[in-house]
Order: structure tokens, then C-alpha cells, then sequence
């Protein structure tokens, strides 16, 4: 009896298949894609932007984001000042990895983009995803067209450009606006 493309692998999060793949952590990948949102975050010298569609966010998602909230208000409740962005970004993706150690636990569907001004480092944008790991970025993309993101925001950012925050704002809508080939209205999109 044929199991598809799996064989039995995909059942659990710990059983690696022959060619060491993870199905269930590559299945989250594939949620994420599958959702049909595309955000677009970029990094600007004095300011950092993402521009996402207005669409019902997925109860992962949601999660993932009150569970950081809280350990953020927690670190600067212990601490007395704002988390840094680079170890939100961390715990994030350590709390990614951990759902994919574990035989009772399925991956998150989210790919998690961080952001925020860091007194000493000034804007920060990280990208978070479901494997747990965890990347700095001057410009980059997440969901269904993040691959032509991707390549329209590599040749803005070619010249290592200083972008103002007029110009950060513009390139991440102009970004948007070339991988989903339409025309927003403001209703439409979140910046």
C-alpha cells in the first residue's frame, strides 16, 4: 500500500526520512506560502518598515505574537529597558525549534518578521521561521511571493543605499505592488 511522497515519514515531528528531511517542518514552510499573504520588510538608515496585506491573520501567528509580547514585557519589567530586537528575534526562533524536537508538538506555520529601533544599533530587521532560525536583514520578504520580493528588493538595495523613512515606506509598497501586480488602495495594506 502506497503512503505518498511521506512513506510514513511525515507522521511525527522526530522521525527524519532516509534523505534526512523533516516533512512536518517542511509542511509549515509550505503553510506559510499556502496562507496567501506576502509581507515586505526594509531597513532604512534612520527607520525600518514592513508592509503586509490586511488579510485575517492564522491562530499560529497569533499566538507566536502574544507569547513574544509578554516575554518582552517581562525582559524589560527584570531588566528596566526595551528588549533588544536581535533577542526577541532569538527567542522567537528558539521557540520555533523547540516545536520541532517534539513528537506531541507540530511546527508553527509562521515566518516571524522582528523589527524595531535598538538605542545602540539603530533599525533592526530580523526573520524568524519555523525551523528556528533566525536572520538579520536590510530587506526581505516572507509568504506566497517571497521569492520575487526577494529579487525586486536585491536590486533596490544593490548599492547599499541610506534609505530616508519616506523612502523605506516606498520601497516596501512599490515592492508589494510589483510581486502582486496591482494597485492598493490603503484599506488594503498595513505599513
Amino acid at each position: 500500500m502506497s503512503r505518498g511522497s511521506g512513506g510514513g515519514y511525515d507522521r511525527h515531528i522526530t522521525i527524519f526520512s532516509p534523505e534526512g528531511r523533516l516533512f512536518q517542518v517542511e509542511y509549515a514552510f509550505k503553510a506559510v506560502k499556502a496562507a496567501g499573504i506576502t509581507s515586505i520588510g526594509v531597513r532604512g538608515k534612520d527607520s525600518v518598515c514592513v508592509v503586509t496585506q490586511k488579510k485575517v491573520p492564522v491562530p499560529d501567528a497569533r499566538t507566536l505574537v502574544q507569547q513574544a509580547r509578554t516575554e518582552a514585557a517581562e525582559f524589560r519589567f527584570r531588566y528596566g529597558y526595551e528588549m533588544p530586537v536581535d533577542v526577541l528575534s532569538k527567542w522567537i526562533a528558539d521557540k520555533s525549534q523547540v516545536y520541532t524536537q517534539h513528537a506531541y508538538m507540530r511546527p508553527l506555520g509562521v515566518v516571524a518578521m522582528v523589527l524595531g529601533i535598538d538605542e545602540e544599533k539603530g533599525p533592526q530587521l530580523y526573520k524568524c521561521d519555523p525551523a528556528g532560525h533566525f536572520y538579520g536583514h536590510k530587506a526581505t520578504s516572507a509568504g506566497s511571493k517571497e521569492q520575487e520580493a526577494i529579487n525586486f528588493l536585491e536590486k533596490k538595495m544593490k548599492n547599499d543605499p541610506a534609505f530616508t523613512y519616506e523612502e523605506t515606506v516606498q520601497t516596501a509598497i512599490s515592492a508589494l505592488q510589483s510581486v502582486l501586480q496591482e494597485d492598493f488602495k490603503a484599506t488594503e495594506i498595513e505599513v
